[in-house]
């Protein structure tokens, strides 16, 4: 077990009262000590403790970093809601031959996202979609 503490020299003002020292931390530090709470098996409150920091500063972090709004994020997999519409009967399972399969079959896709909504009806071009939400997403 480690017994030794860091020690902060806090300057203390005319009255002879302490001053709390404000620690600044860059947007890299915030970023490196956030990645490892993301750690399968990491702990909060011990990495806090480690880096001198309050369990909540590094929370708030956190939300910040998985919103994007730390800096530069590691691309990961992100998980979109997805809602069913009732609207429509499913469609029956049809057997289809082996030509069947290279006409694509018409049906809707509607796609909700907070800057847009995108709705698409009919035969989509694959790659005419994944070009669109790449835009979006950017």
């Amino acid at each position: 077990m480690d017994t030794s503490q860091q020690m902060t020299v806090i300057p203390r003002d005319k009255q002879g009262t302490v001053t709390p020292v404000r620690q600044r931390r860059s947007i890299a530090e915030k970023r490196r000590i956030v990645e490892e709470t993301l750690i399968e098996g990491a702990s909060v409150a011990r990495l806090a403790r480690a880096h001198g920091i309050n369990a909540n500063q590094v929370f708030g972090w956190r939300r910040l970093y998985l919103a994007g709004r730390l800096g530069e994020r590691k691309p990961a997999m992100k998980l979109l809601p997805v809602r069913v519409s009732e609207s429509l009967p499913a469609p029956l399972p049809v057997e289809h031959s082996s030509a069947d399969f290279a006409k694509p079959q018409p049906g809707t896709i509607h796609i909700e996202l907070r800057q847009a909504q995108v709705r698409i009806e009919g035969n989509a071009d694959p790659a005419l979609v994944r070009m669109l939400l790449e835009c979006l997403r950017a």
